[in-house]
C-alpha cells in the first residue's frame, strides 16, 4: 500500500512558477510509475505527466511540454512537478498517483495505465 500526500499549490499569477512535490509513504516506492494528473472545475480529470520507476522515462501531456518537468527523488520516497509560465488554463487541482507498469511498456502508457494509488490533490490556481 502507498499513500500520497501532495503540497506546494496556491495562487499565482499568468506566466509565474510553482513546483508541487508528492511525498510517499508505504512500501516499494521506488517500483512505481509516479503520474501528476489535474481536474479543472467542471472537468474530467486529466494527465498532465508521469515518470517511470527508474526515474529514466517521462512522458507529458502536449498541453505543458516544455513548461513542465517531472523529476523523482526515490531517497526522499518523493516525486515533483515543476511547472514554469504558468497559464489561467493550469488552473485545477493537481493529483499523484501510482501505478505498477512494467518496463517493457513504452512511456506512452503512462498517461492510461490504470493509477492504482492517488493522493487528495493539491488547488493551483493562476490569476491571469
Amino acid at each position: 500500500q502507498v499513500q500520497l500526500v501532495e503540497s506546494g499549490g496556491g495562487l499565482v499569477q499568468a506566466g509565474d512558477s510553482l513546483r508541487l512535490s508528492c511525498a510517499a509513504s508505504g512500501r516499494a516506492f521506488s517500483s512505481y510509475t509516479m503520474g501528476w494528473f489535474r481536474q479543472a472545475a467542471g472537468e474530467e480529470r486529466e494527465f498532465v505527466a508521469a515518470i517511470s520507476w527508474s526515474g529514466g522515462r517521462t512522458h507529458y501531456a502536449d498541453s505543458v511540454k516544455g513548461r513542465f518537468t517531472i523529476s523523482r527523488n526515490s531517497a526522499k520516497n518523493s516525486v515533483y512537478l515543476q511547472m514554469i509560465s504558468l497559464k489561467p488554463e493550469d488552473a485545477a487541482v493537481y493529483y499523484c498517483a501510482a501505478a505498477r507498469i512494467a518496463a517493457s511498456r513504452s512511456s506512452s502508457s503512462f498517461a492510461v495505465a490504470p493509477y492504482e494509488h492517488w493522493g487528495q490533490g493539491t488547488q493551483v490556481t493562476v490569476s491571469s
